[in-house]
């Protein structure tokens, strides 16, 4: 079995091997060249009148990432559509679990205020 999939053990190994050595050398890189002006922020070559990097509400964040997973969900479910009429009953099985979870989730996040812009 290790076999039959061993062309996507190695893709996985590579891109993981990859990225390690890119974010390590990224680190290397920048711990080298650390000076103040390169941490400003650049203002089309002008001095910048106040500190660029204010606070933002952590509701943005939030919003954003519940839009990610329901994003995700569409993704997962519209595939369905065109395999529906052959879908087994382990499948719905499956697929009505998923849903339930985010269901769930949902409503977990309302319950909690998450859904409320304060």
């Amino acid at each position: 079995m290790f076999i039959q999939y061993s062309h996507i053990w190695v893709t996985i190994i590579i891109s993981c091997l990859l990225s390690s050595i890119l974010m390590f050398a990224s680190i290397i890189i920048s711990l080298q060249n650390t000076h103040n002006s390169k941490i400003t922020p650049y203002e089309c070559g002008f001095e910048p009148f106040e500190d660029a990097r204010q606070k933002f509400d952590i509701q943005f964040v939030l919003v954003a990432i519940l839009f990610i997973i329901f994003d995700l969900e569409i993704v997962f479910l519209l595939p369905l559509t065109r395999f529906f009429a052959y879908i087994d009953l382990t499948s719905w099985f499956v697929i009505s679990i998923f849903l339930l979870i985010l269901v769930f989730g949902l409503i977990y996040e309302w319950n909690k205020g998450g859904l409320e812009w304060q």
